[in-house]
């Protein structure tokens, strides 16, 4: 089928402040389009792993993350239009407030790329404790930037019905006309927070079917058909079916990829895999914390980042992976770590209670969780030596996220020449024979050949291990 050529029916889902509600709300919208019968796109701006996680929950597809830092504005505009092509919608949670974007300024904000993609946006005002205080909120919200346009409002955490008819009693007229719906406070709709965020949806299974009962029941609150059309599209049985194009075919596999990916480590860009399976991947999941042993006949492995700390006993008890990884390194074939992958790659990992626990001990490191330390901060790295991503001098955008250091070792961090968004540069990251690891989620679309790299990586490891193995 040939692309949609008109618009693609979209919304931007943004805030008054961090913490207003804007995943229950997105999540809750989700639900209620699909059980309508629109199938939904999930979108999450920023860098962010763990709200994604129960957007695609909500939506039954997976969601992607659009980030202007890291992809550029046309990197955005691309994954966006690629992503939604076959969707009846698209839906976008914002992250952080509305305005806000690096250095207090609009770059990267929600309302910056409510521009760039000309969306209309739904605020969601959290009206715990206030009622005619929310009128100058949108009021505000509305005259600051007349170029984002604010087409609808829900009023998340109300306490009772009765306090809602008060906060819509205290609105203007045209603010009321704005308004899609209220969602009253329920437990049901929390999720438990851990250091660094939120629970992670793999970890969260066990509360799933509860969390979508309280989503509908939310999303019964929402003025759903409007929601539609505000975002350019309507309900099934309203409109005429959409022709949706077929998603590109990715080249068939020429060489398996072991995708570390459960409870433990769980934090991977949806456009990353995207393009290591467009670069010839089959990608094989394992289980960190239970497989005894990687999948059969891999040429590569890649450790995202998660929550290894959280499941460092269950790591360091499978002894038989971890001689399983490092028989592979001994063979030469690529290894790529991210962040809580470099944990696990490590000899030890001392967790926040001060209990110390073996890890696999392919690099010569011991690490240790502090809580009075965090890094983060956008970053753009690159090469400095000959590796499975490519020859020296590759230069890709990522972010740091963590509460880890490296207390320990015979390893120096030689890998990277690493230049934060703000401050200066450093060396960063570990290459040992095929091993590259690090603390950086990188952006692979910002630098697409780390991809047709790593597969000429594992393609050339394979054929020398089997000329070794030939009489």
């Amino acid at each position: 089928m040939s692309p949609r050529q008109h618009p693609i029916p979209a919304l931007i889902v943004s805030a008054t402040h961090s913490g207003a509600g804007k995943t229950t709300v997105t999540t809750s919208i989700i639900r209620g389009l699909r059980r309508l019968g629109l199938g939904v796109q999930p979108f999450k701006l920023g860098p962010d792993f763990i709200d994604p996680a129960y957007l695609a929950e909500a939506a039954g597809r997976p969601t992607v993350n659009l980030d202007l830092w890291m992809m550029g504005d046309d990197g955005v505009r691309r994954s966006f239009r690629r992503w939604s092509n076959d969707a009846d919608i698209a839906v976008v949670e914002a992250m952080g407030a509305l305005y806000d974007g690096e250095d207090g300024g609009e770059s990267g904000s929600a309302a910056a790329v409510a521009k760039l993609l000309g969306l209309p946006v739904l605020v969601v005002l959290d009206a715990y404790g206030m009622t005619r205080t929310a009128s100058a909120i949108l009021l505000g919200l509305r005259e600051f930037d007349p170029d984002v346009r604010i087409a609808g409002c829900v009023l998340n955490r109300v306490g009772s019905a009765a306090h809602g008819e008060m906060i819509s009693a205290a609105l203007t007229e045209e603010q009321r006309e704005l308004v899609v719906g209220t969602i009253q406070r329920e437990d049901a709709l929390d999720i438990p927070e851990r250091h660094l965020g939120l629970l992670t949806a793999t970890e969260n299974q066990g509360d799933v079917k509860l969390r979508e009962q309280a989503q509908l029941r939310a999303g019964a609150g929402l003025d759903l058909k409007r929601i539609a059309a505000i975002a350019g599209t309507s309900i099934p049985g309203d409109r005429p079916a959409i022709v949706a194009s077929d998603p590109p075919a990715c080249p068939r596999p020429r060489t398996r990829l072991a995708l570390a990916r459960d409870a433990a480590f769980c934090f991977y860009y949806e456009e990353n895999l995207r393009l290591l399976a467009e670069a010839g991947f089959e990608l094989v999941p394992f289980r960190p914390t239970q497989d005894s042993a990687l999948p059969d006949d891999v040429d590569a492995v890649y450790i995202g980042g998660g929550y290894p700390e959280s499941f460092a006993a269950e790591l360091s008890a499978n002894t038989s992976l971890a001689a399983d990884l490092r028989q592979k390194a001994t063979q030469g074939v690529p290894i790529y770590a991210e962040c809580g992958g470099l944990l696990y790659l490590g000899r030890s990992l001392t967790g926040f209670d001060g209990a110390r626990h073996a890890m696999s001990g392919l690099l010569p490191l011991e690490t240790r969780m502090d809580s009075t330390y965090l890094a983060i901060s956008y970053v753009e790295a690159r090469t400095r030596l000959d590796s499975p991503l490519g020859p020296a001098g590759i230069v890709a955008r990522g972010q740091e996220f963590h509460q880890s250091r490296i207390v320990g070792g015979e390893l120096r961090p030689t890998f990277f020449e690493l230049t934060a968004s703000r401050g200066p540069t450093r060396r960063d990251g570990f290459l040992r024979g095929s091993l590259a690891a690090s603390y950086v989620h990188l952006d692979f679309a910002s630098c697409p050949e780390l991809t047709t790299n790593l597969a000429a990586s594992a393609l050339a490891a394979r054929r020398r291990r089997r000329s070794a193995l030939s009489p």
